[in-house]
């Protein structure tokens, strides 16, 4: 039963570590640079930049689902290790991770399939013959929606990062390609 649990162990926490750098990375991409250029550049004033942009967010929400997904399962394997996650600050590690973990899912569908198809279609512009198309005023409180899940996200996806780089740096390389 020792090989067994060794050989999970070695299997799920690369797997998890590389989808919470990977996703991540891809927020801090996203967000961080993508974004900026194109408010920067004026793309975000030109009229065809609503189908542009819901596009793109439908291809990163996704994404962003398939590495909950994985991050979740892979928190759910390392829970049944034994002597994993040990306790940290009054309570366990693995309470702590499975916490993030349906949060972060949780946090993906909100993006999926609330807040971006709601942009998304507030920011069609539905007159063509306006001269200068202006947001709705409800986008703004959507983009501080988006804002605040972005940031539980980001702070989600680190907390996790604390709690199982620990358990990856004791893996010997042998066990992780195992």
């Amino acid at each position: 039963m020792a090989s067994r649990t060794g050989f999970s162990q070695a299997r799920w926490l690369p797997w998890l570590m590389a989808a919470i750098a990977f996703w991540l990375s891809s927020s801090l991409l996203l967000d961080l640079i993508i974004m900026p250029v194109m408010y920067t550049s004026g793309m975000m004033a030109e009229p065809g930049f609503a189908p542009a942009g819901y596009a793109l967010f439908w291809t990163f929400n996704r994404l962003e689902l398939v590495c909950a997904a994985l991050i979740l399962t892979g928190v759910l394997a390392l829970r049944h290790q034994p002597g994993e996650f040990e306790v940290l600050s009054g309570g366990s590690r693995s309470r702590w991770a499975l916490g993030i973990g349906l949060l972060l899912i949780t946090l993906s569908l909100v993006c999926t399939y609330g807040l971006t198809p709601e942009m998304g279609a507030l920011g069609v512009a539905l007159d063509s013959f306006a001269e200068a198309p202006t947001p709705p005023a409800a986008m703004d409180w959507l983009h501080g929606a988006y804002w605040t899940v972005e940031v539980l996200k980001l702070s989600g996806l680190g907390l996790l990062t604390g709690l199982c780089y620990p358990d990856l740096s004791r893996l010997n390389p042998s066990d992780a390609m195992s």
